[in-house]
């Protein structure tokens, strides 16, 4: 065999196993999210109560108190925030459908306009209500939204985690990937970064004290986002869990959050 086509051979084997490599790795990633999303379904309703302290670059900080619901349904699940205090937010309302392959739908309700509001895809990459969660963070973290790849196990806050990338794969995100730690055991997130579409570091989502609830489904009491490039962040504290509620598709309709309460 002469040498130009052995070196020819040699780099066609080293390119195919890289590919192999690739997938395997992509096939890994995309298993260990299916999971942590197999053993989160079934609750079929909850709601909840929350806390929201934001805090901007000089530490000053301000509170809001709202109300979340939410209800499972085939195709993602159907969320809905309402706003109770301080006076300025009162009676805000937020609503997201959640799709598993199209575009989540959104909706919000601002009392001083008297109106419901259809949140557009471009806009979605946006802060929600001042804070540094954006639209498309409010949704359910659905397994087709996003392409994965597996990059390593580490010691994290829950223990020994996975740690997984994502690509979403809607086109008007507003990041270009996401790196997730999820513990081996319970498959909890604890800990997600997000990247902008420039690749570089935005905010990192930190979660903590969680608690398990009807002994299967396990939710965090607090979630801290950390705007890397601002300084601000934003921290959400759930309490007064309650599930299986008997909430219906009724309870989530676009038409009906000037009366929601």
């Amino acid at each position: 065999m002469n040498r130009w086509l052995l070196s020819f051979l040699l780099a066609l084997s080293a390119a195919s196993s890289g590919d192999e490599t690739v997938g395997a790795l992509e096939s890994r990633g995309f298993e260990i999210a299916a999971e942590a999303r197999r053993v989160d379904v079934g609750f079929a309703d909850s709601t909840a109560a929350l806390q929201m302290v934001l805090q901007n670059a000089q530490g000053e900080t301000s509170v809001r108190r709202l109300r979340a619901q939410t209800l499972e349904s085939t195709d993602g699940e159907k969320r809905m925030m309402h706003f109770d205090e301080p006076v300025d937010v009162k009676g805000t309302v937020m609503l997201t459908y959640t799709h598993k392959r199209a575009a989540d739908d959104q909706w919000l309700y601002l009392p001083a306009l008297k109106r419901v509001k259809r949140i557009a895809s471009s806009n979605k990459a946006g802060p929600f209500m001042g804070s540094e969660f954006a639209y498309e963070d409010l949704g359910s973290q659905e397994v087709e939204k996003y392409r994965y790849k597996y990059l390593r196990d580490e010691p994290c806050a829950g223990g020994e985690c996975f740690v997984i990338e994502r690509y979403p794969v809607e086109t008007e995100s507003g990041y270009r990937r996401q790196v997730l730690w999820l513990d081996k055991v319970e498959y909890r997130p604890w800990r997600l970064e997000y990247y902008d579409r420039r690749d570089a570091l935005l905010k990192t989502l930190a979660f903590a004290q969680y608690e398990r609830y009807l002994s299967k489904y396990w939710r965090a009491g607090e979630m801290t986002m950390v705007n890397a490039q601002s300084g601000k962040s934003t921290v959400l504290r759930w309490s007064d869990y309650r599930f299986r509620v008997g909430l219906k598709d009724g309870n989530f309709l676009p038409q009906h959050l000037p009366d929601a309460r």
